[in-house]
């Protein structure tokens, strides 16, 4: 019998899709906010989570962001439950690894059920084909404090990447997580050995190394994707780490012959 975890804070909301839930052959559990959610999530994973959005504290998004970052909650597919109806909002949960949205208020039993239906199915056929390789997921050192943390960073980094040009502030990206920053920049510390955006200043330099070295993007274009906000403030970080200028990098990497054609 599927087992699905409602998280919302709306005990209204709950109680009508209760009401729906209730009729059909499946074990429900309830959580009323997003760490309890997650808590619950971790301890006994569902096969699918219904996920309220806008919640006080760790909201809809933070959640699903510590669900697909940890290992035993990784592939339980999340359907968003949202009053939200702009497309932004749901392409938002989609990137974070959502499978569906139902808005609220709920337009028919049978459209929630059916759609329930749908992803406990695709979830039960993926599961014949899945090996939990971790493929593209973050690389974290061994060892037991290290794995205490591993979902918060896995959470943090992938919001991090994601807004790499306009980072979140510090106190933000801790309260998205649902965390504070001590307990932040002591995992990144414990972990790769440097603060949270002493890792976030790495990041973007190696992710403008690989844009100089593997696409013809113009430098100025390259400065703005990682956070800089001038061509002449990225060429100076750059020059003071690997004491060469972008140019000069680019050339090295790929040759004066293909500098030159193309034109760069």
């Amino acid at each position: 019998m599927p087992r699905i975890l409602v998280i919302d804070d709306s005990i209204a909301d709950l109680r009508v899709l209760m009401e729906m839930l209730n009729a059909q052959k499946w074990r429900i559990a309830v959580a009323f906010d997003g760490n309890d959610g997650y808590q619950k999530a971790t301890l006994n994973p569902p096969d699918l989570i219904l996920l309220d959005v806008r919640m006080p504290g760790l909201d809809g998004f933070g959640t699903c962001r510590l669900l697909k970052a940890d290992a035993r909650t990784r592939s339980v597919p999340v359907i968003f439950l949202s009053a939200a109806k702009a497309q932004g909002d749901r392409l938002a949960g989609l990137h974070l690894g959502a499978v569906d949205y139902i808005l609220k208020p709920y337009a028919s039993e049978e459209e929630v059920v059916a759609r329930i239906e749908i992803h406990l199915n695709l979830a039960r056929n993926r599961r014949s084909g899945d090996r939990p390789d971790g493929s593209g997921q973050l690389a974290l050192p061994d060892g037991a404090a290290v794995a205490n943390h591993t979902p918060l960073l896995r959470a943090a980094t992938a919001l991090l990447l994601e807004n790499i040009a306009h980072p979140p502030s510090p106190e933000a990206l801790a309260r998205r997580l649902g965390t504070n920053e001590k307990r932040l920049n002591e995992a990144f510390q414990l972990t790769f050995s440097q603060p949270v955006f002493g890792w976030l200043r790495q990041q973007r330099m190696r992710i403008a190394c690989e844009l100089l070295e593997q696409t013809d993007t113009p430098i100025g274009e390259i400065a703005l994707h990682c956070g800089f906000s001038t061509a002449a403030n990225f060429s100076t970080a750059f020059r003071e780490r690997y004491q060469a200028s972008p140019r000069d990098f680019r050339q090295r990497q790929r040759g004066p012959a293909r500098l030159a054609e193309d034109g760069t």
